[in-house]
């Protein structure tokens, strides 16, 4: 939990879940799908009415580009496939996401200049035709306020903390929970891993797509709904139809992500992988190289943290650390080979 002060891991330490926060995101958005507040291929312009007219990228660096109009508007659908053309600033691959690092764009002061930021910058492409890795889960937080007229983090706390008894999760680190809160390291290549002093206690914008913090017990209960068809101790907190539904791969013709992805990064391997509404969903086992089962879904988080559901095997996996990057070690798939070579028989 804290090497240098020699602090054991707690049960109830708390932890920076990163991009495990999109799955709670999109189960939001659909929960709002649930009441018909959208259909999942309503131009996401009838909501942000500022990316009406958003511009794809073909030459050129900030502020000077050289853009084409999209083949279609994006979708809802298309926020969460990651198939939107939107990106992140951490890829180091294109001349946009260069423009997302110049902009500051990830530390805008709330969603709404997050999102009026995004306006102005070009897309990787047209919304539709790739699967990239990107911000779009953070637009889909903004569309859970615009939709639900409230806070992100107010409509996390009514309709999917408080119900699952997720009382440790939270946009920020209070400072009488800072005691359990997990050190953050960086991998080192040539020693030790590096404290990295990023305490995250009060964040500026409620990021959708990897600012939440959680403990096991928390996220235990989450995975428990995802398991159980959308329900915990009795109550729902999702459709079992539409979490089938975000678990099916949305990828087209069910491709993988070997052949729609032009990411640089992902959680997530990609031959015999697809993409739900929200999770990874496994296609093939044996072209994924992993043990495992057809239809598990799950994602993972910056700082080497991971959930998988296996509705056939009836059982999840969660494990959480705190080292970045999440590419550092095999840790996900030694985990996943692990633990199923020790399930027994029926």
């Amino acid at each position: 939990m804290d090497r240098e002060n020699e602090k054991l891991m707690k049960e109830d330490a708390i932890f920076r879940i990163y991009s495990m926060t999109k799955a709670i995101t999109s189960i939001a958005i659909m929960q709002l799908y649930e009441k018909s507040k959208f259909r999942l291929d309503d131009p996401v312009y009838w909501y942000i009415p500022t990316w009406k007219d958003l511009r794809v990228y073909q030459s050129g660096v900030y502020p000077n580009f050289l853009t084409s109009r999209p083949k279609r508007h994006m979708t809802i659908r298309d926020l969460l496939t990651h198939m939107s053309g939107l990106t992140y600033d951490f890829m180091y691959r294109t001349n946009v996401d260069a423009a997302y690092r110049k902009t500051k764009v990830q530390q805008a002061e709330s969603l709404k200049d997050f999102v009026d930021i995004l306006s102005k910058l070009p897309l990787e492409f047209s919304p539709g035709d790739k699967w990239n890795y990107s911000v779009s889960t953070d637009v889909l937080g903004y569309l859970v306020e615009v939709l639900s007229g409230m806070e992100l983090e107010d409509y996390f706390k009514k309709y999917i903390f408080t119900p699952l008894e997720m009382n440790d999760t939270s946009f920020s680190c209070p400072k009488n929970k800072l005691d359990r809160l997990c050190s953050l390291y960086e991998h080192d290549p040539v020693g030790i891993p590096k404290l990295l002093e990023i305490p995250f206690l009060n964040t500026r914008m409620a990021s959708g797509g990897g600012g939440l913090f959680s403990t096991m017990h928390d996220y235990h209960n989450f995975c428990h709904m995802l398991l159980h068809d959308g329900e915990f101790e009795g109550k729902r907190i999702i459709g079992r139809k539409t979490l089938e539904l975000m678990t099916t791969n949305h990828l087209p013709d069910n491709q993988d992500l070997t052949e729609m992805s032009e990411s640089a990064f992902s959680e997530t391997p990609y031959a015999g992988v697809g993409f739900g509404l929200g999770f990874s969903v496994m296609l093939d086992p044996a072209k994924s190289q992993s043990v495992s089962d057809i239809g598990e879904f799950g994602w993972g988080g910056a700082a080497s943290t991971v959930f998988m559901i296996n509705p056939k095997e009836e059982m999840f996996i969660i494990f959480l650390t705190q080292l970045l990057p999440s590419s550092t070690y095999q840790v996900r798939r030694e985990l996943r080979s692990l633990i199923y070579s020790a399930l027994m028989p029926e």
